[in-house]
């Protein structure tokens, strides 16, 4: 097993199997820059550069890494990021000399995590979030149409998605403030406006898109995974009452564009090779633009918790996995691109929420209290509908390896009341 001569906790997110990419600057101030991390360290990428590390790959020289975004080196390619990841991997190794015996470079070039300020590492272009979990459409489709008509006719056959916000995506960290919108009580003549009674979290992966396509083509499905640079986690937080009022007949407006959080770290797709799985068996088959072989779903484990500002710890309230989804991050592209939009560097696709099969793994409050009908008990007394004032949520995930894992990190965020 490859191993890094900077110690590593097996239990660490950051292996030197993971290297995710962030941006992050000194906590002193100073200007970002581009930095991989690998156990309680970042790896300055920047400096590593100027030492001209990178010579043998296509990204040296350029200031790719000197930069406030991932965009650019996204840009470049597969072909450079697995160059680039080739290399980190090789000066990060037990057995290679270069950085792990030069002090100087070695000093400039690892920095503790907890001495820097992580930011949002990527220019977000456009973002797009999918309803793409099979066992999240039905239960949510059984609370308001019943187990007959769950799933719209159309739900096999296409991967279900909708254009969201980008600016208002945030960094994990990020407290988030209780939105206000239109709602309308099932028992009103008429909508009321005030902030959101039914504030819920969705727990997503996301996927950052590198090298993208033309206006006027299309990505096939089997090429697909070409254009993900990686992975991140993401909480797609909701206003289920404001969304119930206005969804019809157009989607989702006011109850998501609010906030989406996302955490820190780019998983390359690359780390994630040793945890393929198959997907789903998709009945019917899927149109032939749609249709996939092989291993296109991953192994990843999810985990949210909960802790109210009473709690004197998080609890965890959600088990699932990534396997779970029923169309692959593949097809989601492929369907996207189909009628010729431009994916672009930079831009943002979510899964939706992702739920598994059993009570345990449902992936948001709607569903872990069933629309209201089963409150959430939680230690302490505490129970939950919905998220108040004040509670915390964060959600983590990780591949766990034989002696590794390939982590994501987490993605936080506490509830602020309403804005006045």
């Amino acid at each position: 097993m490859l191993r890094s001569f900077v110690e590593v906790a097996p239990e660490s997110h950051f292996s030197i199997q993971n290297l995710p990419y962030g941006v992050f600057r000194s906590g002193n101030g100073g200007p970002p820059r581009i930095g991989v991390a690998i156990g309680e360290y970042v790896l300055d990428l920047a400096a590593l550069d100027q030492a001209d590390c990178f010579a043998r790959t296509e990204a040296a020289g350029k200031g790719i890494f000197d930069q406030a975004s991932l965009n650019a080196f996204m840009a470049l390619g597969r072909p450079v990021w697995q160059q680039v990841r080739a290399e980190i991997q090789r000066l990060l190794s037990a057995d290679e000399p270069e950085l792990r015996d030069n002090a100087e470079l070695r000093t400039a070039a690892l920095l503790p995590q907890k001495d820097v300020e992580l930011l949002l590492p990527v220019e977000i272009g456009d973002y797009t979030d999918f309803y793409a979990s099979r066992d999240h459409a039905f239960n949510v489709g059984t609370m308001f149409r019943g187990k007959e008509n769950a799933l719209m006719p159309n739900w096999h056959h296409l991967p279900v998605g909708y254009h969201g916000r980008a600016s208002s995506i945030v960094l994990s960290g990020t407290d988030v403030c209780r939105p206000q919108g239109q709602m309308k009580p099932p028992d009103a003549a008429a909508p009321v406006f005030g902030p959101s009674r039914q504030l819920d979290f969705e727990l997503e992966i996301g996927w950052f898109m590198g090298a993208g396509n033309p206006l006027g083509t299309s990505i096939p499905v089997e090429r697909a995974e070409e254009h993900i640079f990686g992975l991140v986690l993401v909480n797609d937080w909701s206003a289920r009452d404001i969304q119930a009022w206005e969804y019809q007949p157009l989607g989702p407006f006011l109850a998501k564009n609010f906030a989406t959080s996302i955490s820190p770290w780019v998983v390359p797709l690359d780390a994630l090779e040793p945890f393929r799985i198959r997907g789903s068996v998709q009945e019917p088959e899927p149109l032939p633009y749609l249709k996939q072989e092989g291993t296109h779903s991953f192994d990843i484990k999810l985990e949210v918790y909960l802790q109210s500002a009473d709690m004197q710890q998080a609890e965890r309230i959600t088990e699932s996995n990534v396997k779970y989804l029923y169309w692959s991050m593949a097809q989601q592209i492929a369907h996207h691109t189909v009628g010729g939009c431009n994916l672009r560097a930079g831009d943002l696709l979510a899964s939706g929420t992702i739920s598994g099969p059993d009570k345990a793994s449902r992936g948001c409050m709607l569903e872990l209290a069933w629309r209201g009908a089963e409150p959430l008990q939680l230690n302490d007394g505490v129970k939950r509908v919905w998220l108040e004032d004040g509670d915390r949520l964060t959600m983590t995930g990780y591949a766990q390896g034989d002696g590794y894992r390939i982590g994501f990190g987490e993605v936080t965020g506490r509830i602020l009341p309403s804005l006045k």
